[in-house]
């Protein structure tokens, strides 16, 4: 069956939405993805200081690896939530799924800010927080997809440049919401009160918010594009099969372009932090400050870019991205060092998630551009997180163990090679912004 051909086009009228933004849905549809990203970027950027709290404490570098394995385990867990997850929203709905991701992303993090220590319990305490990051790797599969496909879905056509940029904008708050706290904690608390209970209170504050976005997406309205296309989604045999079969390029194209996503998300987020804490000494203020800064940078242009993409088409943006990032990651590298000042780490936040927020404020209608709305869910959903899972939730771990092996600089070669690879993929994309979503 050919699913392109059987599914109905989802458009709706310029002139409905165009002068009014459904914020309430946006902010339903992107507060999940925020709370989900939040919660993953301060297991990162505070595993410094817990990871002595669950492993034991011989040798701090040996405990941070370990707690960087457990954070790459739960990423095989994402295809897993991506797979099942999309292929439920595919053909029951968007919402459904989305207020199921929150719920278990909440849970987790609650679980991880109580986890008694491996003092209190021993190995049953690194054994509770495999467990709970587990859920939120099943949870944050299904999230990205799905919420993705819903903010594409729901956009005008013309707009969904923009539309896709609330994705990351809430994210970015999120994570500055994250870096802050890191300022702020490192500041008022000594090192001693971090590792006994400081590094517990974004956990709780997490799983907070995460309730309150539950609440939230209970309001929302199915997509359009899905309630046109459902009957269509249950005709659909091994949907993942068919991405292969009937979509094989765009199965290609979402690989290269998501491993370049992910290792810059993953890099200036997650892996950065702690190289600079644990491996190069920089301090907490001076590393927490410049994260924030960068963020709001970050943050900032989500919208501009998301319109310019609207304007220019998504190709041109996509190979600037990709571009400016084979070229920057290995000098902006160089700045990390154990003398390095505020300034310095500024400059590294700042320009590297400058030419990220090229790709982040499109992410969301480039993955659902490339699939039928039949086979959004699913085809995202797969593809998309298993990629996250062999490159994404690697690159804290690899660059720890290449760090402790005294060759760190072997993981910007690691991600360089990564940007190429995506420039090339994009040169194969065809421009899709002023075309109907399927």
């Amino acid at each position: 069956m050919n699913v392109t051909s059987e599914t109905k086009k989802s458009s709706v009228p310029t002139g409905a939405v165009a002068h009014k933004l459904p914020i309430r849905n946006i902010v339903a549809a992107s507060i999940g993805n925020a709370i989900e990203w939040y919660d993953w970027t301060i297991y990162a950027a505070f595993a410094v200081y817990f990871s002595t709290q669950f492993f034991p404490k011989g040798d701090p570098a040996i405990a941070l690896i370990q707690i960087m394995a457990t954070y790459a385990v739960a990423f095989f867990f994402r295809p897993i939530g991506g797979w099942l997850l999309g292929r439920f929203a595919d053909v029951n709905g968007r919402k459904s799924v989305m207020i199921i991701t929150i719920l278990l992303l909440g849970g987790g993090s609650l679980v991880i800010g109580i986890l008694p220590t491996f003092s209190q319990v021993g190995w049953l305490s690194p054994l509770l927080l495999v467990l709970a990051r587990i859920a939120q790797g099943i949870s944050l599969g299904g999230e990205v997809s799905n919420a993705s496909a819903y903010l594409a879905e729901i956009a005008p056509e013309g707009r969904r440049g923009r539309y896709s940029s609330f994705f990351y904008i809430s994210m970015g708050l999120a994570l500055l919401l994250g870096s802050s706290l890191g300022a702020v904690l490192s500041t008022v608390l000594t090192h001693d009160q971090m590792l006994s209970f400081g590094w517990r209170i974004p956990f709780i504050i997490g799983g907070v918010m995460a309730a309150f976005g539950a609440w939230l997406r209970l309001g929302i309205a199915e997509s359009k594009a899905f309630e046109d296309n459902k009957e269509t989604a249950q005709t659909v045999k091994r949907p993942l099969l068919t991405t292969l079969t009937q979509y094989p390029k765009q199965v290609m194209q979402m690989v290269g372009i998501t491993l370049l996503n992910t290792l810059a998300y993953y890099t200036f987020f997650s892996s950065i932090p702690p190289y600079a804490l644990g491996i190069q000494h920089i301090s907490g203020q001076t590393v927490f400050v410049a994260l924030t800064i960068g963020t709001a940078v970050f943050t900032l242009l989500q919208y501009p870019f998301g319109a310019l993409s609207d304007q220019i088409g998504r190709k041109p943006q996509l190979l600037l991205w990709s571009g400016g990032l084979a070229l920057a990651f290995i000098p902006l590298s160089k700045l990390i060092t154990p003398d390095a000042g505020l300034m310095q780490m500024t400059i590294v936040f700042s320009v590297g998630l400058a030419l990220y927020a090229l790709m982040a404020s499109i992410a969301p209608a480039i993955m659902s551009e490339l699939f039928p709305t039949a086979l959004r869910g699913a085809g995202i959903g797969a593809w998309y997180n298993i990629t996250v899972a062999v490159f994404g939730g690697t690159a804290p771990l690899l660059i720890a163990s290449l760090a402790k092996a005294g060759r760190p600089d072997l993981f910007f070669v690691y991600v360089t090679i990564g940007a190429v690879i995506a420039f090339i993929t994009v040169l194969t994309l065809k421009e899709s912004a002023h075309e109907p979503m399927k």
